[in-house]
């Protein structure tokens, strides 16, 4: 009978950073609302059209539209004696990209400005960049922040997260997108620094999915974001449905001259 045995290996930065951004969410007041999204037209929309255009590019441009006309979305928390709530004009996506360094997994942060602005292309091209892209080009402070002894990354991450800066935004996010809906499964809840988080469900056979935003309770309440996720489908619906329908327009106008002749 083989005897159990026990095997540990050393908690690398990588690693300890993931657990520090996880330990310190946990002091943050997050909680989940769902809303059952009709993307029945997009979804014909996005297979109809000549670019390939992922669900996690469409889903960062139309939220990043909700983000844009809602100064709720785009504030934070600052604790201390005497409690405040931050506000800022920009809007810097955080999408959480999963690589393969080494043979092993590892959960890097992507930063993208304006995504409500890009056209859905920019915002593809992107995403593929950060998943094929050398690592330690793209992900370089992060790479720096995993190199610092752990209590001083901590310390780095808790000033970041409660910092009044014009740089919290570049360094933390506006807002957050976690997906597992590529591998078919779901992430219903899952610790973020920013104040609202965007999750999503595989899309239904009959054209519905899903859609999970986590928000910070002290900075808004769930009628906020129940009204949030009304407007996402809106956007969902009309903005992005028109956009992919546009890209079909444009290229067949463009192959008309080379079919005629």
């Amino acid at each position: 009978m083989q005897q159990p045995s026990i095997t540990t290996v050393r908690c690398d930065g990588h690693r300890g950073c993931v657990a520090d951004i996880a330990m310190l969410a946990k002091n943050i007041p997050l909680f989940p609302v769902d809303r059952w999204c009709n993307l029945t037209e997009l979804t014909q929309a996005r297979t109809a059209s000549h670019h390939r255009i992922g669900w996690a590019a469409i889903f960062l441009k139309a939220y990043g539209k909700v983000v844009e006309q809602t100064p709720e979305l785009r504030s934070w928390f600052l604790p201390g004696l005497w409690p405040r709530i931050a506000t800022t004009n920009q809007i810097v996506a955080t999408l959480a990209i999963n690589r393969i360094e080494n043979d092993t997994e590892q959960l890097c942060w992507a930063r993208l400005h304006q995504p409500e602005i890009l056209p859905l292309v920019d915002i593809q091209r992107f995403i593929d960049e950060c998943c094929s892209a050398p690592s330690n080009e793209l992900f370089k402070r992060q790479r720096e922040l995993e190199m610092l002894p752990g209590f001083l990354r901590r310390a780095v991450l808790r000033w970041n997260l409660r910092s009044a800066s014009r740089k919290r935004s570049t360094r933390i996010g506006t807002f957050s997108l976690s997906t597992l809906a590529g591998y078919g499964a779901s992430n219903h809840f899952h610790p973020t620094l920013c104040t609202t988080s965007i999750s999503y469900r595989p899309v239904e056979a009959d054209g519905r999915c899903l859609v999970t935003m986590i928000a910070d309770h002290r900075v808004i309440d769930g009628a906020v974001v129940a009204r949030s996720l009304a407007t996402l489908e809106k956007f969902l619906q009309q903005d992005l449905v028109h956009e992919l329908r546009s890209q079909k327009e444009s290229q067949a106008t463009d192959a008309t001259p080379s079919n005629a002749a």
